[in-house]
């Protein structure tokens, strides 16, 4: 076990540094996310075969590149990931699998679907939408303008609180557990 997971066992909790240190590889970052957003367990090749997918957004991603994920996942990605707990890496059967650790660093991941919205561009979207709506009604355009500004401005303000409260509540279980843990 490396040094940083001593310290991260020591106390129960990666510490903050090893968090950032984790996903500021943009690989490290892929193969969590291809895993939480599968199975949650794979073997190598098939976790190397996604990550390369990702990168290329190619399907099937060039043998090269596929060769090289499974190599640097192999030798040094997938070893971080489990000195530190975040994964359970069995390098004789060639099968990873992720850890309840895992949400520690989930916090700081922005898990956005394919073709998804990040919460943040949704948020400047609705932001923007309300600026753009609100100029509307100070203009005059008509349909808009006739709504007036405070039914305009309440749909806005509802529509951003229920968003809100959207968010929360479909990340509780890690704000939860973050707090806990601070």
């Amino acid at each position: 076990m490396s040094e940083s997971a001593g310290s991260a066992s020591a106390n129960g909790a990666l510490e903050e540094g090893e968090i950032h240190d984790v996903l500021r590889n943009g690989r490290r970052r892929l193969a969590i996310r291809s895993l939480r957003e599968g199975e949650g367990e794979m073997d190598v090749r098939e976790l190397s075969e996604e990550v390369a997918a990702r990168e290329t957004g190619e399907d099937p991603p060039p043998r090269d590149k596929r060769q090289s994920v499974y190599v640097s996942l192999h030798q040094t990605h997938l070893p971080k990931l489990d000195d530190l707990g975040i994964v359970d890496y069995d390098n004789d059967s060639k099968r990873v699998a992720l850890r309840d650790r895992v949400r520690e660093i989930e916090v700081y991941m922005e898990v956005v679907p394919q073709y998804g919205l990040s919460w943040g561009e949704f948020y400047f979207g609705l932001g923007l939408l309300g600026l753009l709506t609100t100029i509307a009604v100070l203009v005059g355009v008509p349909a808009i303008s006739e709504v007036g500004m405070t039914v305009v401005s309440g749909v806005f303000f509802v529509g951003l609180m229920a968003a809100s409260a959207y968010h929360v509540y479909s990340q509780q279980d890690r704000i939860i557990f973050q707090r806990l843990r601070g």
